[in-house]
């Protein structure tokens, strides 16, 4: 046992280096928010050094929060989402700026990211502060099932769900807007976790072997057909075909993970496609979706297809490096400021910005899945790698759609689109990330023998 715990290696806390990476965090977040002013208006913000001081603040509230109740936790994670938070604050300010001086009147959306921003933080802080340990989350599993349902169904109630662009995914209660597909996606993924620990082993079974993958016994796949229904259920009640997709790869990318098992990302994906295609034939909105894809320039799809356009053009305009902070127009793409945020930074910082967004992304996905793998439970194991697939499967869906690789979807790019569901949620699910990271990181207890002179000594009273 001395041996195994002298040849462990042995994490360090790395809290210096998250500090000097959130310090370079913040100088992309406010150098592009100052950029963003010498490009419009010729000069740097007057309010530079109060929005500087606030993301400051909330950065140094994380970073000290992390220090105090998760010293072993992942030292890079915090940095990427500050970094990704600060730009997309920017890109919203500058979007503003063009709508105000074409529109006074015009609704401006920066402020209220920041505010949603400032929840997002909280909600951070309750989580490592609430959840000490992540195994604890694995005794409420069906509850987070039965929770997550709940919020699904929420938008399609009568007097709380609101129409919005087509989609049923939005809820009023009172003066507070809200999606609740956000937060279910986080319960979904504990839900997920706890399930498949409890039965991954008969889930492994092999059923008939076919074309060289064994396939999953047909008795299994109550499970599968379940979120199956779920996601189509999705597609066609709220209209909302990228929550669908995220929902059912996300359950498949786990199941995998879990059984190790090709036959279930096999019969997943044969059954999605002809769910999809069914949905195709059976109505109108994806059929408007899927032409608007396969022919924008159709005059026929003119109007689905006019946001797809303006965003290709814009994100060619960019070029290479791109027209510079505050020297395009992205405002003439329709929602520049939420679903197509990504073809406006591409306009704006070119295709080398947009690369090293979409690294950033891929190094929140990297650092889940390292997670992952350092971590001693199960549960654990599947939490982090469906927090890290949601990240994946969200930007893959939102990027795919603004550069025509699959139909265009609803979806928010995480921490840069306005949206404070998303937002708040996203923080939430990096605070989980850590919680697990900083058990998965700490050093194994000590169990070694006690020596001989410390053995227990039995005294005979007779």
């Amino acid at each position: 046992m001395q041996a195994l715990r002298d040849a462990a290696f042995t994490h360090r806390r790395r809290r210096g280096a998250e500090l000097f990476l959130l310090v370079l965090s913040l100088v992309v977040g406010v150098g592009a928010y100052a950029a963003v002013g010498l490009g419009v208006e010729g000069t740097v913000p007057a309010d530079i050094v109060g929005y500087g001081g606030w993301l400051a603040a909330l950065c140094l509230v994380c970073h000290v929060v992390v220090r105090l109740v998760a010293p072993y936790a992942d030292p890079v994670l915090l940095p990427i989402v500050a970094a990704l938070n600060g730009l997309g604050l920017a890109m919203i300010h500058r979007i503003d700026l063009a709508r105000v001086a074409a529109e006074p009147d015009s609704q401006t959306f920066a402020r209220g990211q920041l505010v949603w921003m400032t929840l997002g933080v909280i909600l951070f802080v309750l989580v490592l502060v609430v959840v000490r340990d992540h195994r604890r989350l694995q005794a409420f599993t069906y509850t987070f099932g039965f929770a997550a349902i709940l919020l699904l169904l929420m938008p399609l109630m009568p007097l709380i769900g609101v129409t919005r662009n087509g989609a049923r995914i939005w809820i009023n209660l009172g003066p507070l807007s809200f999606q609740p597909g956000e937060v279910a996606k986080v319960m979904l993924v504990l839900f997920f976790a706890g399930y498949l620990v409890l039965h991954r082993d008969a889930l492994a079974l092999a059923g008939r072997r076919f074309a060289g993958i064994d396939l999953p016994r047909g008795r299994d796949l109550g499970p599968v057909l379940v979120m199956w229904l779920i996601s189509l259920g999705v597609l066609v009640f709220q209209r909302d075909l990228g929550s669908s997709l995220l929902f059912f790869g996300l359950f498949l990318v786990m199941l995998y993970v879990a059984t190790e098992r090709p036959g279930w990302l096999v019969v997943g994906s044969v059954m999605f496609l002809a769910g999809a295609y069914a949905g195709f034939l059976a109505f109108g909105h994806v059929q408007t979706r899927v032409n608007a894809w396969l022919h924008p320039f159709d005059p026929a799809n003119a109007t689905g297809a006019y946001q797809i356009i303006q965003g290709m053009y814009g994100m060619a305009w960019g070029g290479l490096v791109g027209r510079g902070l505050g020297q395009g127009d992205p405002t003439l793409i329709p929602f520049s400021y939420s679903d197509f945020i990504m073809a406006s930074l591409g306009e704006e910082l070119g295709l080398t910005g947009v690369m090293a967004v979409l690294l950033l992304y891929g190094l929140i996905v990297e650092r889940a899945l390292r997670t992952a793998l350092v971590c001693r439970d199960a549960f654990g194991k599947l939490v982090a790698v469906g927090l890290g697939v949601v990240f994946a499967l969200q930007v893959f869906v939102v990027v795919g759609g603004v550069t025509k690789l699959i139909p265009l979807t609803g979806l928010t790019t995480p921490f840069l689109s306005y949206g404070g569901s998303s937002l708040v949620a996203n923080w939430a699910i990096v605070a989980l990330l850590l919680r697990i990271s900083d058990q998965a990181r700490r050093p194994l207890p000590d169990l070694t023998s006690p020596e001989e002179d410390d053995a227990t000594q039995v005294v005979n009273l007779r």
